[in-house]
């Protein structure tokens, strides 16, 4: 009886074998993992070759998205733990609908924009890192900083001679997150770096951008009244604008009187 199954699972351990080796070969390990978890469950579903090659390369492929994805999140610098499962909608219940809207990534393909506006603590960076942490998922690559940092980066490229080719490199990138627009107010030469860098995704790729004030204050972060009005124009030309409402998330339970809502 040892010798009938021996007989009869050698042809398939041989397969597994030749399997690994190709694996191997294609740097793609986990399909070993996979043929070797399906081969029994495909002999007993009765599946065709077809859908059994289907099934393990649908599992690597599922696998090397998520890697991939994680490979995004770590490279862009956005803060952890911000994701769209972990937000509190019961706070903000007028923005679960048009944020699982933008959950679907398409305004990323229309190169449009997402500006949330709002008191701080009504979960602005919360819900731009998280729309950002869904486009890695989806295959997106991402970067995360604050305006103040946009800014230095910019000027130090600019120092360098290479402003330019700063611009069209962030410009490969999907999807840039600018949060907190509006906490500092920018010198003259700030001001025109930021401007650049809208004018430079305008109609070619995507931002998200939180900011603490209402549009008709952004003059005097700027500035300049031409200024503001120019990059807002480009903004929201084609963005979805959020207004975030409400006493502080972070302040809840403390007793302590927040900022008047926008």
């Amino acid at each position: 009886m040892s010798t009938k199954t021996t007989a009869r699972t050698s042809p398939a351990s041989e397969a597994l074998k030749q399997i690994t080796h190709l694996a191997a070969a294609l740097k793609a390990p986990r399909i070993t993992q996979a043929a070797a978890r399906l081969a029994e469950h495909a002999r007993d579903a009765g599946w065709t070759h077809e859908d059994y090659l289907a099934a393990v390369l649908e599992r690597e492929v599922a696998a090397r998205n998520a890697s991939g994805a994680q490979l995004r999140i770590r490279a862009s610098g956005l803060p952890a733990g911000k994701t769209l499962e972990d937000f509190d909608f019961d706070h903000q219940p007028a923005a679960r609908t048009p944020i699982q809207a933008l959950a679907s990534g398409a305004w990323l393909v229309e190169h449009r924009n997402v500006v949330l506006l709002g008191p701080p603590g009504t979960g602005k960076t919360h819900l731009a890192a998280a729309l950002a942490v869904t486009a890695a998922r989806q295959g997106h690559r991402v970067l995360f900083a604050t305006a103040s940092e946009w800014v230095t980066r910019l000027s130090e490229a600019h120092q360098r001679g290479r402003l330019d080719a700063e611009l069209a490199r962030l410009r490969r990138y999907p999807l840039i997150v600018v949060d907190e627009v509006g906490y500092l107010p920018f010198e003259q030469d700030a001001a025109n770096l930021f401007f650049q860098l809208v004018s430079s995704r305008y109609e070619h790729a995507s931002l998200i951008l939180t900011s603490n004030l209402p549009f008709s204050s952004w003059a005097g972060v700027f500035g300049d009244q031409v200024v503001a009005a120019a990059m807002i124009d480009r903004i929201v030309h084609h963005a979805d604008v959020i207004a975030l409402k409400g006493a502080s998330y972070r302040l809840r339970d403390r007793g302590i009187d927040p900022l008047p809502s926008i």
